[in-house]
């Protein structure tokens, strides 16, 4: 072995234990914002859909009648990293529900994100107690969603259906939070199982008001409720009535309750989910300068500025840079006894997670912490609800593929009629040049090898794209509404061959950002 190289190796292997060892959970941040805090009077909502298995491909699922006694097929929809789990006819059926007369056209992303009523779904996995997930449930969380986006229209309607289907078929999954947004309001909504061997679910929703911000990055934040006010709270009726009956909350004790203690106190003690909460805030209302290492945050926030939807895109890009939690800045290595000390070079690779490896400013739980962009993400949505637009026009996804420090983003209409072939292959099973979600991922994959120099190739790529595309969405929507005022289905079809055409100019210009970073860093790597 050549002199040095020892070193080289160590810090090879730790990585690859490191990679191992975050493979325990799929973290997702949904950050929303409400009509009155945005610059245009969007309702927005968000996801980072951060995986190693979901399917990557995309579909436009029309509107469709239904005959009378007509059946809605349930499947498990937990896919998993094989060839052939990505062809749903081959998922596992676990059963059937009556069908509605007719049902929604929608974007079929791993969690489906938009209907044709602008009514648009975000999650974020919070865990929540063990005793509370059933087997005897029948929905899981990818099928709830899919069924709110196909049968309602409004926040408020999606709330109710939830609230009828796991009453009486049972949700199985668990404890997870939606975001929910329609073109007035957006709603944060947590959600578990009602107990083992249990139909049911519990569950509580609280409205962001229409000035605030709000985010939700794995951990659960509800806290007290008051159903007295139902315009800014609605829970499940067993909601107080089964934490007593787990002995997880007493009115006895004097205490109120507090939904994230009782059903998950667990997610509250992670520093990954509160520093992520800590930074949206922070980076939304810097003014009230927020304590990065508070167990709490408020509920939801009045933002220093009006947000707009690339503000939100820039935060999913964040890793931390320039606080005090930085993790590119230093690193553990091993001196000649064998002890941990300080690096003075700087990481060059894309932030991973901030485990035990990384001693940076007193050192991380015994859990690890989590930057806000992740390399291992599969997509990122960004949606925007917009009531002075008809909904074909106004509903807007902003669809990023692969990790959202080095995507760029697409703008899907939610009245498009498709969306490109490439869009709809699944690159899971294995390398692809056919497939949209490989030019994105190559990208990424290299960029994060030499990621304190790749991060400007990518940026001087990824900037132009998102320029023109903000840049040409007046204009398109303007020609989309003169065409929607006098022939709708006209306006349909520009606006998905007006989509199809920037889907397929971005996924170019990242086939060729790849080759780009190969050739220029060919045996630097």
């Amino acid at each position: 072995m050549k002199p040095g190289n020892s070193l080289n190796m160590r810090f090879i292997s730790v990585i690859i234990l490191l990679t191992a060892a975050i493979r325990t959970g799929y973290p997702c941040t949904s950050i929303m914002v409400g009509k009155n805090a945005s610059t245009d009077g969007s309702v927005i909502a968000s996801h980072t859909c951060d995986s190693y298995d979901d399917r990557t491909w995309v579909t436009v699922v029309p509107h469709r009648m239904h005959e009378p006694g007509a059946v809605c097929e349930i499947f498990d929809r937990n896919l998993k990293f094989t060839a052939s789990a990505f062809e749903l006819s081959k998922a596992k059926k676990l059963g059937e529900i009556p069908q509605v007369s007719q049902t929604w056209r929608y974007f079929n992303t791993a969690y489906p994100c938009m209907n044709e009523h602008q009514l648009a779904i975000g999650e974020s996995t919070f865990g929540g107690r063990n005793e509370l997930r059933s087997e005897k449930g029948l929905l899981d969380c990818y099928e709830l969603v899919r069924l709110m986006l196909e049968r309602a229209t409004t926040a408020r309607e999606a709330i109710k259906l939830l609230d009828e289907l796991t009453a009486k078929y049972g949700y199985r999954d668990s404890g997870e939070c939606l975001t929910i947004a329609d073109k007035k309001e957006v709603w944060h909504l947590e959600i578990l199982g009602s107990g083992k061997n249990c139909v049911g679910a519990v569950w509580a929703a609280r409205r962001i008001p229409d000035d605030h911000i709000g985010v939700v990055a794995n951990g659960s934040r509800i806290r007290q409720l008051d159903l007295d006010d139902s315009d800014m709270f609605t829970a499940s009726k067993n909601v107080f009535s089964l934490a007593e009956e787990m002995r997880w909350w007493t009115p006895q004790s004097g205490k109120p309750f507090e939904f994230c203690y009782a059903y998950s106190p667990e997610s509250r003690r992670s520093m990954a989910s509160r520093r992520r909460e800590w930074r949206v805030f922070s980076l939304l209302a810097p003014s009230r300068n927020f304590d990065p290492n508070a167990e709490n945050f408020p509920f939801s926030i009045k933002p220093d500025s009006l947000v707009y939807a690339r503000k939100i895109m820039a935060i999913f890009r964040d890793t931390y840079e320039g606080t005090d939690f930085d993790m590119t800045r230093q690193i553990l290595v091993t001196d000649k006894e064998g002890k941990a000390v300080k690096s003075p070079y700087a990481n060059p690779f894309m932030p991973y997670d901030m485990m035990p490896l990384f001693n940076i400013n007193g050192g991380w739980g015994a859990k690890g912490e989590r930057c806000i962009a992740r390399w291992y993400c599969t997509y990122v949505t960004v949606t925007q609800s917009r009531d002075w637009l008809p909904d074909p026009i106004g509903g807007l996804v902003w669809l990023g593929y692969d990790n959202p420090a080095m995507t760029a983003y697409a703008p899907l209409y939610c009245g498009i009629l498709d969306v490109p072939d490439s869009y709809k292959i699944c690159g899971r099973p294995k390398f692809n040049r056919e497939c949209a979600w490989w030019a994105f991922n190559r990208v990424a994959d290299l960029a994060q090898q030499r990621w304190g120099d790749m991060r400007f190739d990518v940026d001087s790529v990824r900037i132009g794209i998102e320029k023109a595309a903000f840049a040409n969405q007046n204009e398109s929507e303007n020609q989309a509404l003169a065409l929607y005022k006098s022939q709708p289905d006209s306006a349909a079809k520009f606006l998905t061959q007006a989509v199809n055409e920037f889907c397929n100019h971005i996924v170019d210009e990242y086939w060729k950002l790849g080759d780009h970073l190969w050739s220029k860093y060919t045996g630097k790597f």
